[in-house]
Parts: structure tokens; sequence; C-alpha cells
């Protein structure tokens, strides 16, 4: 019998080819995505050309005209920065976050926005009921008669929604329990979700419809479902935030229409969602005297310059081997300061027990937040506290050389609004140099005394 001529199996998330099923992908080593490839398909590959129409042939770019993108504010001001403006007619965003981060109550509150200004808002639950949803929207203020509510989870009946209602505005909760009798699988399945997501948004694009569609996502962070998904979106928008925490940020992976640097910021109340639009003091403590093992550091958050207070805590190990306990930083950039602060500043922690952690919840993960880290375990070490108007910006090199980093002007704007006097950063040249401009500036004479060790 001969082989056949096209491989009868095909990963969905990568295009990998197989004569036999595999249950993981041989290229991108995922499992579950080799499916046998329909006939329609292969038969596809031998598509022959179609003569072009005249109002459809290719032209100069030159000659193209250039129409300006229409922003439509969703009425939630961080919510719009993030995605460069507002909402884009035709546009088809794609929110993923982590369950119970607040997707739902976030879109619930940009429906409520939307029904206010007088759009007709479909919002379509296929995890909830709508009594569910009726109460969570009682309960934070988002009833509107504009808002229609729809529990369904079979795509056919959500376009017979959309056609009946003829909406402004369609929220989709969510796009993994939504399923299509076109397409085989189980709903959540890599062939259903590629079904689903393709028709709604080529519903949103005829009818210059804008679409949100909430996304789950996998153990690792990363969106459930074909990576295709995010290829056929427009934008593509991450809700974080940890739930002991009320604190949540929404930022852009994805922008057609926009920026990928914003973030907005939110607060999650008894009463709903809410915006924090400067949210300077959320990540400082309100100790009313100076503490030891603190600094204060400006990080970059998107396009937002914001402090943030590091805290460090240096105790004698009762163990063999010390314990490093981080919270908010990386643990690998903490041990490698820990070298460069042993090795360049003869600070040695080694026998130690050190816990490092930021305030507020906030996870920072750029490296100009070293110096402040290596001023806060100084600071631990030698039991001895910087003033309030202090902060630090910078990367520290394994030379112990003090680097500059990104946006420092808007660094040292928003420190001198919020009365930071003295800014160490990289004018410092060195972390020795750092530590001593830090410990000099210090109101006690003990301070002053300890100053002369550096």
């Amino acid at each position: 019998m001969p082989r056949p001529t096209t491989p009868p199996y095909r990963c969905t998330e990568c295009g990998w080819t197989s004569l036999k099923w595999a249950g993981r992908c041989g290229e991108c080593q995922q499992w579950g995505t080799v499916v046998e490839v329909t006939t329609s398909l292969v038969a596809a590959r031998g598509t022959t050309a179609t003569k072009v129409g005249s109002d459809r042939v290719a032209r100069p770019i030159t000659e193209v005209e250039a129409s300006s993108v229409a922003y439509w504010p969703s009425g939630i001001a961080e919510f719009d920065r993030v995605l460069g403006g507002g909402i884009v007619p035709g546009a088809a965003i794609l929110l993923s976050g982590e369950p119970g981060v607040g997707k739902s109550t976030l879109l619930l509150e940009v429906a409520s926005r939307a029904a206010a200004s007088g759009a007709r808002v479909l919002y379509v639950t296929a995890e909830e009921s709508a009594s569910q949803v009726r109460l969570r929207a009682q309960r934070t203020g988002a009833m509107n008669p504009n808002l229609y509510l729809a529990a369904e989870v079979d795509l056919s009946v959500i376009l017979g929604q959309i056609d009946q209602v003829d909406p402004q505005l369609v929220i989709v909760d969510s796009v993994q329990t939504v399923s299509s009798s076109a397409s085989d699988g189980i709903a959540g399945g890599p062939s259903q979700v590629r079904e689903v997501a393709s028709t709604l948004i080529r519903v949103s694009k005829d009818r210059n419809l804008p679409v949100l569609l909430v996304g789950h996502v996998t153990k690792d962070g990363s969106i459930a479902g074909p990576r295709l998904l995010e290829h056929l979106v427009d934008v593509v928008c991450q809700f974080e935030g940890d739930r002991q925490t009320a604190l949540r940020f929404i930022r852009a992976h994805k922008n057609r229409f926009g920026p990928t640097d914003e973030v907005g910021c939110f607060e999650m109340t008894g009463d709903g969602i809410a915006e924090v639009a400067d949210p300077s003091g959320l990540f400082m403590s309100r100790n009313g005297a100076p503490v030891s093992g603190t600094c204060i550091t400006i990080a970059m958050e998107g396009r937002r310059a914001l402090p943030v207070e590091v805290q460090a805590l240096i105790v004698a190990s009762s163990t063999p081997q010390p314990r490093r306990v981080v919270n908010g930083v990386d643990s690998s950039r903490v041990a490698m300061l820990l070298a460069v602060l042993e090795r360049r500043a003869g600070i040695r922690l080694g026998d130690a027990d050190v816990y490092v952690s930021t305030v507020g919840g906030i996870k920072i993960t750029e490296p100009g937040a070293d110096l402040a880290i290596a001023l806060a375990l100084a600071s631990a070490s030698r039991d001895t506290s910087y003033p309030h108007t202090m902060a630090a910006v910078g990367e520290i090199s394994l030379a112990g050389e003090i680097r500059p980093v990104s946006s420092p002007k808007q660094r040292a704007s928003e420190a001198r609004r919020l009365g930071f006097t003295q800014l160490v950063d990289a004018e410092s040249g060195n972390l020795r140099e750092a530590l001593r401009r830090a410990f000099s500036a210090a109101a006690t004479p003990r301070e002053r005394e300890l100053d002369a060790a550096f």
C-alpha cells in the first residue's frame, strides 16, 4: 500500500505533522494538541488562484488612504489608558487572568459604564447563571436597562442573541466555555476555542462591533488554548494581582491600536472594583519615624513611575543553612546582591537569615531596584535607618558599579513630586560610595559614626 502523501495528523499549536498520532507534539512538546487532519483541510491545499476585481487590486502603500482610529471611551480611565485611549469599534480584546482575580467584575463595570452612556451592551455569561451575575451587578451598582444579560454556552445561540439585541458592545465570559456544533471536541479544547474565537472575531469585523473575550490561564500563567487565539485578537490584556491583597494591575501584552507599556491600577473593594489614579502611597509604609532595613525606590510600571518601599530583615541563623526568603523581588537577584555586598562593601551576611520583601504586594522585576535592595540590606545589618526624604535607583553590577536605568528624568521628577530631596543613583559611581552617601544622609550622631566605616 502506498504511503499517504499528506501526514494525517497535525499539531493545532505549532503545525507539526506526523504519520502517527501522538499524545505529545514532537515540536512544541504540548500535550493533547495532535489531531487528525480532516479531508476538507487536505483538499484545501489544492486551492486555485481567483481573479482579483478592480476594487481589490493591490496598490502602492503611498496611495492607500490613512484613516485615524476612533476610540470609544469605556468610562474607566485606567482601562482606557492600557488600551491606548479606549475601545476601538470592531476590535477583539482578550482579557486573561487567574481565577478569582476579578476579570468578570472589571468587565461588568465596563459593561455598566457603556450602558450608562446609552449604548446597548450584551453580556454573555457561560460560566455563571444569569441570577448570579445579576446579584453581583446589584452589589456593585451595575444595574442598567441597556445592559442585556444572557447565560449561554452554545455559539449559535449567542450569534442569535447578537442578531436580536443588536448591541454596540459584546462581552463573552469566557471563550473557553463556549462550544460550537461546527467543530469536534469538548468545550475548551483547541479546535473548539479556535472555532468559537474565529467566529466571534469575524462577526466583530463584519459588524464593526467591539468584542471583549475572557480567557482562562494555565498553571504557568499563559493563556489556555491554542496559541493561535492570541494571534487572532487585536488586543491581549493580562489582569494580575494577588488574591490576598486588594491591588490589581492590568497590562497589554499585545495592542494593535496603542502602546504595550502602559499599566492600569485598580483596587478591589466590597462594592466592586475602583480605579487608582495615583497609587503613589500604596507601596510605602506609614511609620512616623525612620525604621532600619527599609529603603524607597522609584520603580517603572509601564510608563508610570511608582515609589516602592523595600524592606529587609537580618537575624542570626539557628540552622547550618541560613534561610533566604523573598517576597515581591527576584530571589536570584537578592542572592547576587548579597554576594556583591560581601565582596565589594565588606558586609558579611553569609551566616545570617535574610528576609527581603516589598510593601503592598507589588512585584519588582526591573534591575533598577538593585540599589534600594542593597541599601535596605546594609541598613538592616547595621541597624541604621535612612531618612524619609531619601530614595535610591540604580542597577548594581558584579563589579559593584552603579549602572544607570531607564527613564531617569521621569523617576527623578516623581521623586521630587513626592518630597524625596535626595536621590542616590548612578552618579555615586559604585556601591561603596552609594553606601557612604546614604549613611551620611542620616541625622543621628550614631549614623555619622557608621559613615566612617565606608
